[in-house]
């Protein structure tokens, strides 16, 4: 073969191999987005995995990858760095993280920007029937679990208390859900708050071994201040039958756990996301991956948010009938 045949030989075994190795020009490169979610088996985890996989699925040019994380907070800062497109951030978060006030933390994240109401976080006050506690105020000298150091609910105990000035006069115990549940029942604590959706599992247990009772929050915390000092917090009612023995409406409050996005992220994709998630299909699908996504819809997926909405879900929620405030609207 001469050397006129060996170069024609090679052009083409090279052009052989590239039709392999290089992408065809008809198909467009998918666009990578990353999903915050949280601590494996949680139910941020559980919501951020379910989203991600049917955006991957049902739009051809996103693949959404689901990353596990720490929670709410590493959330935001890493939506705000632009490290992640997509997370989910408890909106108390988010609103502190905004104004320079997350705990031992003055750094003020600006780049962080809802897009939609998933579920609500309420306290559950319990104590045992007959304990002589009747209303919050007599938890003063009691012992209370607040939830472990460093959780959600025990940084919730802390702001609600302290905004009614009984955060001091109580005798904190760090401890969680479960050994709580048993230690009220043993007498080793006069009382347990619970922040996470109902029905909960360890508010299960104390009613089972233990004739409970739920205290009201909200009407105390509405005339401490508490909710003005922090706006994110949004009236609920636990409905009486919830827990055994509880036969009474429960009038309470709740964080709520947002859909947030870096404000880095294309407004299309923002839309298109919404549009995928909040359909009928969307939604029935999402309560199968968790039942807590029953409290998804169109009505409540503004719920709770006290923080700018991103520019492609402000168009997409428009759209549906749905009014923006001032603060929702970033004005």
């Amino acid at each position: 073969m001469n050397n006129v045949s060996r170069f024609l030989s090679l052009i083409s075994a090279l052009a052989l191999v590239s039709n392999f190795v290089m992408p065809s020009s008809g198909i467009a490169a998918k666009t990578r987005l990353g999903f915050g979610g949280g601590p494996e088996g949680g139910t941020f985890q559980y919501f951020s995995n379910g989203i991600a996989s049917r955006l991957s699925k049902m739009q051809p040019d996103l693949e959404v990858s689901n990353m596990a994380s720490a929670g709410s907070v590493e959330n935001l800062r890493r939506a705000n760095s632009g490290e992640i497109d997509f997370g989910i951030s408890y909106s108390g978060d988010t609103y502190l993280a905004r104004n320079g006030r997350l705990t031992n933390d003055t750094t003020v994240y600006p780049n962080v920007m809802a897009m939609a109401f998933l579920y609500g976080a309420p306290a559950h006050l319990v104590v045992l029937d007959g304990s002589g506690i009747n209303k919050v105020a007599d938890l003063v000298g009691k012992r209370i679990a607040v939830g472990g150091a460093g959780s959600g609910a025990a940084a919730a105990a802390q702001r609600y208390f302290s905004a009614i000035g009984l955060w001091d006069k109580m005798n904190i115990e760090f401890i969680g859900y479960s050994k709580a549940a048993a230690a009220i029942g043993d007498g080793l604590i006069d009382a347990m708050w619970v922040f996470a959706g109902f029905p909960n599992s360890s508010v299960i247990q104390a009613a089972a071994s233990n004739k409970i009772k739920l205290l009201s929050t909200w009407e105390t915390g509405e005339k401490g201040g508490a909710f003005e000092q922090y706006p994110f917090y949004a009236p609920l009612t636990i409905p009486k039958g919830t827990y055994s023995g509880v036969d009474y409406d429960v009038k309470s409050f709740q964080d709520s756990a947002l859909w947030v996005a870096g404000k880095h992220v294309d407004p299309k994709y923002v839309y298109e996301a919404l549009a995928n998630i909040y359909t009928k299909e969307g939604l029935s699908y999402m309560v199968k991956v968790k039942s807590t996504a029953k409290s998804m819809s169109v009505e409540s997926a503004l719920t709770g948010i006290v923080t700018p909405v991103h520019s492609g879900a402000q168009k997409f929620w428009k759209e549906q009938g749905l009014t923006l405030t001032d603060a929702q609207m970033g004005k």
